[in-house]
């Protein structure tokens, strides 16, 4: 162990092919030479056991968001709308995102049908190459330990066992911005363009997941290549430059195809208001989260306060909300960065083990930096973009720490690191006071007995101290590992989903929870830690996958009445009448429905297969269509059906927007139909008629 920590400091030259290090991909599986024999099966065991956790009961959370298993299911059905992320294959209107995270999922069900596997395996999949990402990262400048530590704390992290059984946009964008961390510093090593270039086009990617959160780890990561990089300082500037180019290239095709295509033949761009993607990138998507001022958006958040998508500040990542879904070990990681910066303050300019942490602490600094202070709309699950950054400083500082325990500052440092995390571990548990009430104590005797243990750990022999290490890790790793076996227990659905239990003052149920973080109610917003039902619908019961009494009824969203209408964040219950009111004759039209908002026509579709038209889009504000087109879609017998929201307004409330115009002349010309507990309106057929 002495020797990984010489290796770590001293800097030896780095690996290259014809040496002990092995290619990428090879050495992943088959290991480095002069591994100890444990690392190899220990990691591919690391891999299987991600594999495994993230796989079961999988099919629970059915279709889990609607929105964008509609988009797949059109994807998977035409080209087009595959490749603009339309959300029906028809072609009216796309998701609020770029594509990039749909298409892996549209190849998946192209290849093997529409099912909830189809669907959430390759998010699976995506969650257990990052853990490997992760692993090799740490593994190259410290130890097959501190690799096997960085991954199982990613692994066992609940936001990632929630997002990486989950198709949003997330999974793919943590993945992608793991290999540019991965990437950066490869370039560390050996000055090499090509690491600068890979790095830019996982960034690119990434951003054509997500748009502009790809971005947040750029200061870092070019800070790290900035200081770091063994080349001269000329170079380094052109690497930069390069990396950047790579950026614009990979990322910036996409936005210039739909930003040229004549917008007649294209779908509509979700979320934007002038049916501009650049719009949408630098508006709803990206200015707008960070100052509230969100056209289309349901309203902004806290302004330095408390808002409707909670408090901002730099303890919001602590709250109730969220606390548990991501900052179990985030107290330990900001320690041992802090600790790795100094024990290698004296090492020379190019050090890859100072830059490491430069890289990782950087990228998790800047992303808790904007999240604290984002007064737009803001979910607890996107902290699993935080996720990649703590699990490696956990792996890389507490071995480094471990190697110098000699030294009274190194197992002072580990020491404490233990004791903060056993003590938040204890309040995080807290907070869900009828959550296996034994564990808190576990955690926080468990860690408080390990950090004593880590004081003196250089005077206990061999076994005594790796007893103590591994005490640390069970106590440190306990709280976490149980949120996440709960989360992997139930499934999720809609359009808020988060990890774990309830807890007092969070979502899932608890007091005050249910809604937006300050307890006021978010539209549609049931308790959606319930099981799914998995599957196709079930006959007789109505439900779509993953629904769970998340029709309205009273108490109300806006355009969330009407019998079988959802909310705003969750899909509708279909029941089989109007799946055959829906199916019969379908094929006569362009459109089956049209009803206002996303989440409602994806529902439809998804229960009937064929296109729905989402007027309003995910909020029900985009003007998409207007009442002219809707009217002239109507005239050419495009559209067979309009499902009633029960209310004159649009998902986002308005009773004056596009939506409420077009509802308003449809409840006024045309016949109403029930099928089940549903409203429709035959558009072929004139009131009274």
């Amino acid at each position: 162990m002495t020797s990984t920590y010489r290796t770590a400091v001293q800097e030896p030259p780095a690996p290259t092919a014809a040496g002990p290090e092995r290619p990428f991909l090879r050495g992943l599986w088959r290991g480095r030479t002069g591994d100890p024999r444990w690392a190899r099966p220990a990691f591919l065991g690391l891999l299987l056991a991600t594999a495994v956790l993230y796989l079961w009961n999988l099919s629970a959370s059915g279709y889990a968001n609607s929105f964008y298993s509609a988009a797949v299911q059109a994807g998977s059905q035409s080209w087009k709308a595959f490749f603009f992320g339309s959300l029906d294959a028809a072609g009216a209107i796309t998701v609020d995102k770029p594509p990039a995270a749909l298409w892996p999922m549209a190849l998946s069900v192209r290849i093997f049908g529409l099912n909830s596997w189809a669907i959430l395996v390759p998010e699976v999949l995506m969650g257990v190459g990052t853990v490997a990402v992760v692993y090799a990262a740490v593994r190259r400048r410290f130890s097959p330990a501190a690799g096997l530590i960085a991954g199982a704390v990613l692994a066992l992290t609940p936001v990632a066992a929630l997002m990486f059984r989950f198709n949003n946009p997330d999974a793919l964008l943590a993945l992608l911005m793991t290999l540019a961390c991965y990437f950066v510093i490869r370039g560390l090593e050996d000055g090499r363009t090509k690491w600068l270039l890979w790095a830019g086009a996982a960034i690119g990617f990434a951003f054509l997941a997500k748009t502009l959160q790809a971005f947040l780890i750029l200061p870092a990561l070019a800070f790290a290549h900035a200081v770091c990089a063994p080349v001269r300082v000329r170079k380094r500037i052109g690497q930069l430059a390069a990396g950047l180019a790579a950026i614009v290239v990979s990322g910036g095709w996409w936005v210039a195809v739909v930003e040229w295509w004549p917008a007649s033949s294209r779908p509509y761009i979700g979320g934007s208001q002038n049916n501009s993607f650049l719009e949408l990138t630098f508006g709803y998507n990206g200015l707008g989260r960070l100052n509230g001022e969100e056209t289309g958006s349901v309203g902004g958040g806290g302004g330095g306060g408390t808002g409707q998508w909670g408090e901002t500040g730099w303890d919001r990542l602590f709250g109730a909300g969220i606390g548990g879904q991501i900052s179990w070990l985030l107290p330990a990681a900001l320690i041992l960065l802090i600790a790795g910066l100094v024990a290698t303050h004296k090492a020379e300019r190019t050090s890859v083990t100072r830059g490491s942490f430069l890289v990782w602490g950087g990228a998790l600094l800047t992303t808790m930096v904007v999240f604290s202070y984002m007064q737009g709309i803001f979910h607890e699950y996107y902290t699993v973009a935080l996720a990649p950054c703590i699990a490696p400083l956990v792996g890389m500082g507490s071995v480094l720490l471990w190697e110098k325990r000699d030294r009274a500052w190194a197992s002072g440092t580990l020491a404490t690191a233990a004791a903060a995390t056993a003590a938040w571990g204890y309040v995080l548990l807290n907070r869900s006071a009828d959550y296996l009430p034994w564990l808190k104590w576990l955690v926080l005797v468990g860690g408080l007995l390990a950090a004593l243990g880590l004081v003196f750990a250089s005077r206990l022999g061999r076994r005594a101290a790796m007893a103590v290490a591994g005490l640390g890790l069970v106590a440190a790793l306990a709280g976490p590992a149980a949120y996440t076996l709960t989360t992997v227990s139930e499934g999720h659905s809609g359009s808020i989903v988060t990890a774990g239990p309830s807890v007092q003052g969070g979502r899932g149920g608890g007091p005050g929870g249910g809604g937006f973080p300050d307890g006021g109610g978010m539209p549609g917003r049931q308790n959606q830690q319930g099981g799914g039902t998995g599957g196709p619908p079930v006959n007789g019961t109505g439900r779509m996958p993953g629904q769970q009494n998340q029709q309205d009824g009273d108490g109300g969203t806006p355009g969330g009445g009407g019998g079988g209408m959802g909310g705003l964040l969750n899909g509708a219950t279909v029941a089989d009448e109007a799946t055959d009111l829906l199916t019969e004759n379908a094929a006569d039209y362009t459109w089956a429905a049209a009803a206002i908002g996303a989440q409602n026509a994806a529902s439809y579709q998804l229960s009937t297969g064929e296109p729905v038209m989402a007027i309003g889009g995910f909020n029900g504000t985009d003007p998409s269509p207007t009442l002219s087109q809707f009217k002239d879609y109507v005239a050419d017998g495009r559209i067979h059906y309009f499902i009633s929201s029960g209310s004159g307004g649009g998902m986002g409330g308005s009773d004056s927007g596009t939506s409420a115009r077009i509802t308003e002349w449809v409840e006024a010309n045309f016949k109403q139909v029930t099928a089940g507990s549903a409203t429709f309106y035959d558009l072929t057929r004139k009131a009274g008629g």
